[in-house]
């Protein structure tokens, strides 16, 4: 009789032990499957479209769009129509009036062992009075390509080389000069005109590319934001215009 007790209590510690190695188990595998899921990075589609909110009005959606999209858009437009003014502003400097200015040089390239090469790399430029520039080589042996570059440029100057430094003055513009020099200006403004409608253009082409993930009005909405854009940088240069116009023809 105590045998099979015995037995028999040998044989219900087994089940319990088979029992609690199966739950351990399962609850291993529970754990692996929860660490995986989590180490697991989601799927998550980066680009953020209006089509996915509920639309509510031309308006809210556009302002929701903005958020996350075309308010950078924008800005990166702007940022490029920027630079172009900057450039043109630049250009307007390199175009005389009647005082010294050691921009109006920054066009001149001198032949430096066979590579064309800015002079204010290769010299130090500063005004000396208000009608001469004086140029300072910092490798004399280059004062004659230098002298050469200056007299061969479309400013109508004469240097003048002592060997050490090269002096510029600068005389008086005559009418016919200055109306010639206003003619120059108003061309580069032009073409800065261009290079603002050509980014303005690449920028609606890149709206209209995502018309499909977007409405039609919010499209014209973008469209018009990227004009109006466009005209304020227009009217900016206008104004750069009649003032270069103005201190050119100035007396």
């Amino acid at each position: 009789m105590n045998s099979l007790v015995h037995i028999l209590y040998i044989i219900a510690l087994l089940v319990c032990y088979q029992t609690a190695t199966q739950a351990f188990a399962f609850k291993a595998r529970v754990m692996v499957t929860q660490r995986t899921k989590q180490s697991t990075p989601h799927n998550i589609n980066p680009t953020i479209t209006t089509s996915a909110r509920p639309f509510h009005s031309s308006r809210s959606a556009l302002h929701m769009a903005d958020e996350f999209n075309f308010k950078d858009y924008k800005k990166g437009i702007n940022e490029k129509m920027t630079k172009s003014i900057d450039s043109m502003q630049n250009q307007f400097n390199t175009i005389r009036a009647g005082q010294a200015n050691t921009a109006m040089l920054d066009r001149i390239f001198v032949d430096y062992f066979g590579s064309p090469t800015p002079l204010n790399q290769l010299a130090r430029i500063a005004t000396s009075g208000s009608q001469t520039i004086t140029i300072e080589p910092f490798d004399k042996s280059t004062a004659k390509e230098i002298e050469k570059a200056i007299a061969t440029s479309d400013l109508n100057l004469t240097p003048n080389n002592d060997g050490q430094i090269i002096r510029i003055t600068i005389p008086p513009l005559t009418e016919e000069r200055r109306k010639e020099l206003v003619k120059q200006s108003k061309s580069l403004g032009e073409d800065g005109k261009v290079a603002i409608r050509n980014i303005r253009r690449d920028a609606v082409d890149g709206v209209k590319k995502l018309e499909k993930s977007m409405s039609k009005d919010e499209s014209k909405e973008y469209q018009d934001q990227l004009q109006k854009l466009t005209d304020e940088f227009i009217k900016k240069l206008d104004t750069m215009m009649k003032n270069k116009e103005s201190d050119l023809m100035k007396i």
